[in-house]
């Protein structure tokens, strides 16, 4: 996405009847590179629902519930006129944002499965609007055979990173048992007890093998990272084609589902190998 010169900026505020000297906020380095004319990198955010979708009441919720998590999503990335990339509030225009595809009537959810798939890879190629906040959502009111209906979050990533953004699409949500009760996932840890003295003075010996290992590991994995984005090219495979102009061919997006169960396994089985 390729932000545009002064006077496109300045046509733009205008239309979208926006007081001109009215900044929130510098735009981040990393924001300004994953939104120029080289990269523009957006996050995809699936929610699956148990029940159909109504979607009567989204322009509401996104306007009492979305847009005050965070003054980005009302806002432009402009350049003031020190040519510094700003973020500039805006009167958003709702229905804009708001997407509702029509797939055919009457099929199966494994088809819908399909649907949803080519869905994903069409809206993941298509840039966002530059003349509007940097988000989409997609209401997609067919059954699949995960869910009855889903939401699509298309989400730039200048917006912030992805642990930002995933905490702000969760804090829109409302257990369905209680919803004066927060949102709460269940934790793995347990309670912490206080250790005496001669086990803190154990434990601290025992874990220097692990520091030591663990700060080798930090060093090796930088200088091979460095050189692999300076001198050594990446392996030809599956994933790495190799191809000139790879970056500009069309790419469809797969899903795979894995329970926490299954990640949890390999995370122990990945810190076992590393011990």
């Amino acid at each position: 996405m390729n932000i545009g010169s002064e006077a496109q900026n300045r046509n733009m505020v205008n239309e979208l009847n926006v007081d001109e000297g009215e900044y929130s906020e510098p735009v981040s380095p990393t924001g300004q590179y994953f939104n120029s004319s080289e990269l523009s990198i957006c996050v995809l955010a699936v929610l699956d629902s148990d029940i159909p979708i109504d979607d009567s009441p989204a322009l509401a919720l996104l306007k009492d519930v979305f847009l005050p998590i965070n003054p980005r999503f009302s806002s432009l990335m402009v350049k003031d006129e020190n040519g510094v990339k700003q973020w500039k509030k805006v009167e958003v225009k709702l229905e804009d944002h708001v997407n509702i595809p029509n797939f055919p009537p009457g099929l199966s959810p494994e088809s819908y499965d399909n649907h949803l798939s080519n869905y994903l890879s069409k809206i993941a190629m298509e840039q966002l609007p530059h003349n509007r906040p940097l988000w989409n959502i997609h209401i997609i009111k067919y059954p699949t055979s995960n869910a009855a209906g889903n939401l699509i979050f298309k989400l730039h990533h200048s917006l912030g990173d992805g642990f930002s953004l995933m905490g702000a699409l969760l804090s829109c949500l409302q257990r369905a048992d209680n919803p004066s009760v927060p949102l709460t996932f269940p934790s793995l840890t347990s309670a912490p007890t206080t250790p005496s003295l001669s086990l803190k003075t154990n434990c601290i010996f025992k874990n220097i093998p692990n520091v030591l290992w663990s700060a080798f590991n930090t060093v090796s994995d930088f200088g091979w990272s460095l050189l692999k984005s300076s001198y050594v090219e990446d392996d030809i495979s599956l994933i790495r084609s190799g191809g000139p102009g790879v970056e500009f061919k069309p790419i469809v997006v797969s899903t795979m589902t894995f329970s926490l169960d299954h990640i949890k396994t390999n995370q122990d089985q990945a810190w076992s190998d590393n011990k």
